[in-house]
């Protein structure tokens, strides 16, 4: 099932649209009004970093219509071995800015809002609650875990990706048949078990191939088309070029999404400390 408008309140496409999306239009399971679902979407990004980067790039270029970006940093030097939205003469300028002018360069279309802010428990609510579906490409926890938490309260899809080193994974979170990010991970680990990016390193190129699995994904829950990584968790290892599946359940216990439960947690105020288990680089 598609998200957003029904088909009769989808916008219709220009002849400009019509000729930049050819390629799309002539796929049976894109069509016209899968494009048009693109062009009525509207999708948030967080982080416009190494996965942030290529999922605003192929969701601009497919067309969604209206992509918001969560991000407060500048652009590093040390950002550039990974963080393709952004070039040399970035450096030190809002990362919100450059992404917004590459955006906009690939695809006028798209309407690019810019959220210039740490996402924390006081505005997570009131910005995803604008959104069709969140796209999460952070390098934390806390923002994890506070995304997972305002996903749930708001019912809205969550696609999940995390990266380091070698090694990155992805999946959907937070549908109605699906587990959220508390069914796998129920509790945040103690700080500073897992290192960040700065730390660990990250290979430049995996948060490409991770961001695009998002953006794919994306693209499929938008259009209502082939089967969304709803329970099940991809693993990526690219050093043995390996993609495998893990089966992942709705837990009736989870605190946040479990039929058990009394009630999901308040979104946690976001940090920015990196803790275990799971791939925390972008």
């Amino acid at each position: 099932m598609s998200i957003g408008r029904p088909a009769p309140e989808l916008p219709p496409l220009s002849q400009d649209e019509i000729l930049r999306y050819s390629r799309h239009l002539i796929i049976p399971e894109v069509g016209v009004e899968g494009q048009r679902r693109l062009k009525a979407a509207r999708v948030l990004m967080v982080g416009a970093g190494g996965l942030g980067s290529p999922i605003g790039l192929y969701l601009a270029a497919a067309g969604v219509g209206r992509l918001g970006i969560v991000e407060f940093d500048v652009v590093d030097e040390t950002n550039l071995q990974r963080q393709v939205l952004h070039g040399t003469k970035d450096v030190g300028r809002k990362k919100v800015e450059s992404a917004r002018d590459r955006i906009r360069d690939l695809n006028p279309h798209v309407e690019v809002v810019a959220h210039e802010a740490w996402l924390t428990s006081e505005n997570a609510l009131d910005i995803i609650r604008e959104y069709d579906l969140v796209v999460d490409g952070t390098d934390n926890f806390a923002t994890r875990y506070l995304v997972n938490d305002a996903c749930v309260l708001l019912g809205k899809p969550n696609v999940y990706g995390s990266i380091y080193r070698f090694e990155g994974q992805s999946t959907v979170f937070c549908t109605a048949e699906g587990p959220c990010y508390r069914c796998l991970y129920p509790e945040p680990p103690p700080p500073g078990l897992v290192p960040s990016c700065a730390e660990g390193g990250v290979l430049g190129i995996l948060p490409g191939l991770v961001g695009l699995v998002q953006a794919t994904e994306t693209v499929k829950l938008i259009a209502g088309i082939g089967e969304p990584l709803v329970g099940r968790l991809l693993l990526v290892d690219a050093l043995s070029m390996q993609f495998r599946t893990v089966k992942l359940r709705k837990n009736p216990r989870c605190p946040a999404c479990g039929t058990r439960a009394s009630s999901p947690p308040a979104p946690r105020t976001c940090t920015r400390s990196s803790s275990p288990r799971t791939p925390a680089a972008r």
